[in-house]
């Protein structure tokens, strides 16, 4: 009797267990609640989002390209196979996946490659509204080169709005002359019409495939370059846009559910195309869909195509809903000029967090050494050029503060290119939420960012600036 009471006991606390954990947690250990696919051509990232942390064993095979998984702890679920259905034709890297049961509590995941990548395969603890994830990310092995494509896109403009001009000599490569020219290589062959200036010799950038950039740590710095001694520029002037946040990283959420990475990237297009029509200039964004973008690789991508200026486009938001207006930060050498600017500098800094970056692959030193060179003179220009466009941002808007304000914002630290931040509105504020939403605010907004640009240009020629890498 007695020993029939303590077996009784003993069934009921196993059977509470149970009840606690789930008979998932059980058996496996883990359950699979979200996987997400982001495709773009810098790379593609893939997610496996589950309620505890899962191991992962990844082998490459090169011929043809794939990468397996065996991910460990878990069942075949539905929730896996979801991933099949979510690879889109135009993936630049991935062509297909297959899943299946490779043996008891082991699933296998072969991403079938359009391309040679380098894997990054790495977990990430639970962040804001994520639990814990597996990520997969995949870096082609070579990528055109950005700045050449940003002058072949400019050459191509220019040629089909001038079906007179001349043809080249025989031989001759004008991409290849403009590339040099811009860097300050000279090559044989003669250029188009005054399309880039002159500047240091020997420091032309790579050939047209180089090693991807957006790999932390498989960047180069832009070349150095002197001052040419013109009144008027006829190169090719470079603005770095910069949506904020994306991909993993939706940002703020306002009370309608906008989303901030959505719109920054709206207001960033438009912009571009406002720069795009300028004689001689060429908007180049950090992101141009919907992926997770590092940010220090923010600021190297700018770097890597010597852009004049870097933009970063934002939407602020409060825990209440009465803030409202836009915002121009620059760079702060001596700490933030308000508590406000040091909040907003914090919750911006922490994106990495959310949107996920592999700790490992990132070099400490080369970021430290890179985020501690920017200069006086480097925030100089950026409060001028932040002046610029809040003045701008005025005429049509509300704005949340009268002057440009500073913080140690991790995104403004290249240290050769002047840098803002611009929060465009409270996307926390219902009413500002629907402008933002708005496309004839949009416009009103791009419109002003470009004449702010215009302004700083006419008083900083961009030929006038040094360069210090």
């Amino acid at each position: 009797m007695k020993r029939s009471s303590i077996n009784r006991r003993s069934a009921l606390r196993i059977g509470s267990v149970v009840l606690l954990l789930g008979v998932q947690h059980i058996a496996r250990g883990a359950t699979i609640v979200a996987v997400r696919v982001w495709p773009s051509k810098d790379y593609t990232r893939l997610t496996i989002e589950s309620d505890g942390e899962i191991k992962a064993r990844q082998f490459f095979v090169a011929e043809p390209p794939r990468l397996a998984v065996d991910i460990e702890g878990i069942d075949l679920i539905p929730a896996l196979r979801e991933l099949v259905a979510k690879v889109r034709s135009d993936d630049p890297n991935i062509s297909g996946i297959r899943v299946g049961q490779n043996a008891p509590g082991v699933v296998r995941l072969v991403i079938d490659l359009k391309q040679a990548i380098l894997p990054q395969v790495f977990t990430l603890p639970p962040v804001a509204a994520y639990q814990y994830r597996l990520v997969f990310d995949l870096y082609p092995t070579q990528v055109a080169d950005p700045l050449e494509a940003l002058i072949a896109e400019k050459l191509a403009d220019k040629q089909a709005g001038t079906a007179a001009a001349p043809t080249p000599a025989p031989g001759s490569d004008p991409i290849a002359d403009l590339i040099a020219k811009q860097s300050g290589k000279q090559t044989d062959s003669k250029p188009p019409p005054a399309v880039v200036a002159e500047k240091d010799k020997d420091k032309a950038p790579s050939p047209t495939t180089t090693p991807n950039p957006a790999i932390p740590g498989n960047a180069r710095p832009a070349p150095e370059t002197a001052p040419v001694a013109k009144s008027k520029t006829d190169r090719l002037v470079i603005v770095a846009l910069d949506p904020g946040h994306g991909g993993e990283d939706p940002g703020a959420i306002g009370p309608g559910g906008t989303r901030e990475k959505d719109v920054v990237l709206q207001i960033a297009h438009r912009l571009r195309d406002r720069i795009n029509q300028q004689p001689n200039m060429r908007a180049y964004l950090t992101r141009d869909a919907d992926f997770f973008v590092p940010l220090h690789i923010r600021v190297q991508k700018a770097r890597r195509v010597q852009a004049d200026l870097f933009i970063s486009i934002h939407a602020d938001a409060f825990f209440t809903a009465r803030p409202q207006g836009a915002s121009v930060f620059a760079l702060s050498e001596k700490g933030a000029s308000s508590s406000a600017a040091r909040w907003i500098a914090d919750k911006e800094n922490s994106a990495d967090l959310v949107g996920g970056i592999n700790v490992k692959a990132k070099d400490a030193q080369v970021q430290k050494a890179l985020l501690d060179m920017s200069t006086t003179a480097q925030i100089n220009d950026s409060l001028k050029l932040g002046s610029a466009m809040l003045g701008e941002i005025g005429n049509v808007g509300k704005l949340h503060k009268p002057k440009v304000e500073q913080a140690g914002f991790a995104v403004l630290k290249a240290p050769d290119i002047p840098s803002v931040l611009v929060e465009t509105a409270f996307i926390s504020n219902p009413d500002e939420e629907a402008r933002l939403r708005s496309e004839a605010y949009q416009i009103q907004l791009a419109d002003a960012l470009m004449r702010g640009i215009s302004r700083y240009f006419a008083r900083n020629p961009p030929l006038a600036r040094n360069r210090a890498v």
